[in-house]
């Protein structure tokens, strides 16, 4: 998970580059809004029976969402919970969400996206790449 949140350090640092090329002066500062990973495994302490148990729990296809006031959220969001942006597909809205304490029974995971129709692998025996860009 490292090597995602440093590509996307060093994807982050080539727009502000770029933004500030084109707009010069005029460039206000870009910051990310909120940074988390899916499809990862994290070290997380949860109560299981009465006890305080650390566990790794491991995301696929999923990420986490932290209800309000969760230690782990950072200090600008703790009040409101751990954003979780739901992607749609091109023909279908998107979503702005976040964590619940209803969500502990599932590790406080959540889906990360819109799912898809069929595979990446059947997507490409069905589409090979030469006939697409025709």
């Amino acid at each position: 998970s490292n090597y995602a949140w440093a590509n996307r350090q060093m994807i982050a640092h080539f727009i502000r580059k770029a933004w500030k090329e084109v707009l010069g002066k005029k460039a206000l500062p870009l910051a990310p809004l909120y940074d988390v990973a899916h499809n990862i495994i994290k070290k997380e302490k949860y109560n299981i029976e009465g006890r305080e148990i650390e566990l790794a729990v491991h995301r696929k296809g999923a990420t986490r969402a932290f209800p309000p006031e969760h230690s782990e959220i950072p200090e600008k969001y703790r009040s409101v919970g751990q954003p979780v942006l739901i992607p749609g597909s091109m023909g279908t809205a998107s979503y702005v969400l976040v964590g619940q304490k209803e969500g502990e029974e599932a590790f406080f995971s959540t889906c990360h996206g819109a799912g898809r129709m069929m595979s990446r692998h059947a997507a490409i025996r069905r589409f090979p790449g030469n006939e697409v860009v025709r």
